[in-house]
């Protein structure tokens, strides 16, 4: 049986996949971070009547919370698909005649 390479650590896929991706991987992450924090708000509104600024600002903080607790399937979503959004980009700046950076 051959040995099996263990798995990088988290801090160093991140870095190098900000490293090879540069900006590509924060915007992705990001517009994942703002789709959660929106869809946990909107469905935790659903289900809450606010009155109050107290009760905006509780049911933002629970949309935060809710948010945070996904961290880590949000790295994970990141990690897979900043690879494919970078060939569909660099295929579309091929395609335009766009140099690519």
């Amino acid at each position: 049986m051959g040995s099996l390479e263990p798995k990088k650590p988290l801090k160093e896929r991140l870095t190098a996949l900000l490293a090879e991706y540069g900006k590509i991987a924060l915007y992705l992450y990001f517009a994942i971070f703002f789709l959660v924090f929106a869809g946990f708000t909107l469905a935790i509104a659903a289900g809450v009547e606010v009155k109050s600024a107290s009760g905006t600002a509780g049911l933002i903080g629970a949309g935060w919370v809710a948010t945070k607790l996904t961290q880590p399937i949000r790295i994970a979503a990141t990690l897979a698909l900043t690879p494919v959004v970078g060939k569909l980009l660099a295929a579309r700046r091929a395609r335009r005649g766009t140099p690519t950076s």
